[in-house]
This record gives structure tokens, C-alpha cells and sequence, in this order.
């Protein structure tokens, strides 16, 4: 019975987050002796391949909204209320062939981003131009994402980063965002902090990024049994977020329960993901070289 629980979970998450061809995808990234741009050590893989990574993603999403020209992008150019599922995979396709796949899959899904962006172009409801392309926007999406990612594993991960790994796991990841058109990423956590620190005066709370940040939390596009699950991730994302941006998505904060009963429902929720996909996690300990960045 419990074999089968899990087996049906697991291949309830892979369908959604991979897509119908988990299988194939997997062959495609995995199964080959090409080198990829990270040795099987890096810290980036033991990030990217932890189940909070599910939470540190929501976080992600909400925390890049409060760049009004990033959220009139995505609000404008973006399929993520007609297709929810159709954006996650492709987001994650992304992650995986960048960090676990050969340097081809790896230079093939930045091209698509590439050619994706070109098109991500307009202007803001106050008038202000935009385009996805430009690297400070880049940026902010790139280190909004790590900083996200790093939150979420040093709550939820099963082997926390400790020491040189937190450094090492930013510049591994500056490798991609440098690939992708990012100027001068953060290569240490330091740096990460004040670059953060830096676009803070460019960061507010709008009507798009209210609205999406609603149709995250509160209209999922989820069957009415997964709703319970997905609402633990939700909450853990939003335990996860600056307090000083819970205001401008208006976005609850309860900082005592946030403390013992947020930290324990991510933890739960990410403890039966990490048990549910454990037949597909890539295993970081593997002694196949996939080369370096």
C-alpha cells in the first residue's frame, strides 16, 4: 500500500513538473557521457536537486513580481494563467539541463530562452519601457531566483550548504546567468546581499504582482485533492518571504507562527516530496565526471 502512495504521488509530481515524457526527457539529460558545465560535487546539483526546491520556486516567483517591469513582462507576455503547467515545465526543463544535463542540452536551453526573450518586449502601465532581455532586469531575475533557491534550501534542504559551499553554490550559478545575458552576477553570498540591497529602491508592489501573487496562493490551477498539499508549499514559500514585502503583494505575516508552525509544515511537505520522487532524484554522489564549469 504504501509502495503504491508513493508511486502514484511521485508520478503525480513528475507529470506536472516534467511534462508526459519524464522518461525520454530523462534519457536525453542523463544517460549520456558527455560533459556538462558542473561536476557532479558542485554544490548547484545538490540544490537543484532537493524537494525544496518546490518551495524555493513559489518564493521565486513572488519575490521577481516586485520588479514592476520584470511583472509587465511576465503579465504581459506570459501564459501562466492559461497554461500553469506548461510554464513550470518549461521552467524546470531549464533548470535541469542547465545544472544536470551535457553542455549541448545545457547551450540548447539557453538559446530557446534567448529567442523566447526577444519577443518580451513593451511598456509598463506608468509608461516605462521594458524588454526581458536587458541584463539589469536579467539580473534581477537571476538573483531574486538564487536568493530564493538558497532561502528555501537552508530551511527546508536535506543537506544544508555550509561554509565555501554557499559561495561556491553562487558562482555556479553565476555560470548560467552569465550564459543567459547577465551582467556581472554575484559570485559570492556577499555579493548576492548587496546586489539585492541595491535594487530595493526599485521594488514595489503592483497590480499585476498583486494578481498574480492571488492566483498563486489562493486560485491554483490544481484539482480540489492536490489544493491541501500545494497550500503547505505556499505557505512555506510565503514564511520564506522579507517581511518587508509582505505589504506591497499583501501578503499575511503571523512571524510566531511562522517561526514553529511554518517551519514545520515545510518541513513536512517537502520531507513527503523528497520520499515521494526519491526513484527519480539525481543521484549527486554519482562518480560519472560531467565535466566542469
Amino acid at each position: 500500500m504504501t509502495d503504491a502512495v508513493r508511486g502514484w504521488l511521485g508520478e503525480q509530481v513528475r507529470t506536472r513538473v516534467v511534462g508526459p515524457d519524464a522518461a525520454v526527457r530523462h534519457t536525453e539529460l542523463f544517460d549520456t557521457s558527455e560533459p556538462g558545465w558542473f561536476t557532479v560535487d558542485a554544490p548547484i546539483r545538490r540544490v537543484h536537486a532537493d524537494a525544496s526546491m518546490f518551495v524555493g520556486g513559489l518564493r521565486a516567483l513572488l519575490f521577481q513580481s516586485l520588479h514592476p517591469r520584470a511583472m509587465a513582462g511576465v503579465a504581459q507576455h506570459s501564459d501562466y494563467r492559461s497554461d500553469p503547467w506548461g510554464r513550470l515545465q518549461r521552467t524546470a526543463d531549464f533548470l535541469a539541463a542547465t545544472t544536470f544535463g551535457p553542455a549541448s542540452q545545457a547551450e540548447r536551453a539557453v538559446r530557446v530562452v534567448h529567442r523566447v526573450h526577444r519577443r518580451v518586449v513593451g511598456v509598463t502601465s506608468d509608461g516605462e519601457a521594458y524588454a526581458a532581455n536587458d541584463p539589469h532586469l536579467l539580473r534581477w531575475v537571476h538573483i531574486a531566483e538564487l536568493d530564493s533557491f538558497l532561502a528555501a534550501h537552508d530551511r527546508f534542504g536535506e543537506q544544508p550548504l555550509v561554509g565555501g559551499e554557499r559561495d561556491e553554490y553562487v558562482a555556479n550559478s553565476a555560470v548560467v546567468a552569465r550564459a543567459l545575458g547577465v551582467l556581472e552576477p554575484p559570485t559570492t553570498e556577499q555579493e548576492l546581499r548587496d546586489q539585492l540591497a541595491a535594487y530595493r529602491p526599485e521594488l514595489r508592489g503592483t497590480s499585476e504582482a498583486r494578481d498574480a501573487a492571488r492566483y498563486l496562493l489562493v486560485q491554483p490551477p490544481l484539482p480540489f485533492a492536490g489544493r491541501a498539499a500545494y497550500g503547505l508549499i505556499a505557505a512555506a514559500a510565503v514564511a520564506l518571504m522579507p517581511v518587508w514585502s509582505r505589504w506591497p503583494l499583501r501578503l499575511p505575516w503571523f512571524p510566531v507562527s511562522e517561526a514553529t508552525l511554518g517551519r514545520a509544515v515545510g518541513d513536512a511537505v517537502t520531507k513527503t516530496l523528497r520520499w515521494a520522487i526519491a526513484p527519480a532524484e539525481v543521484d549527486i554522489d554519482d562518480d560519472r565526471n560531467l565535466g566542469g564549469s
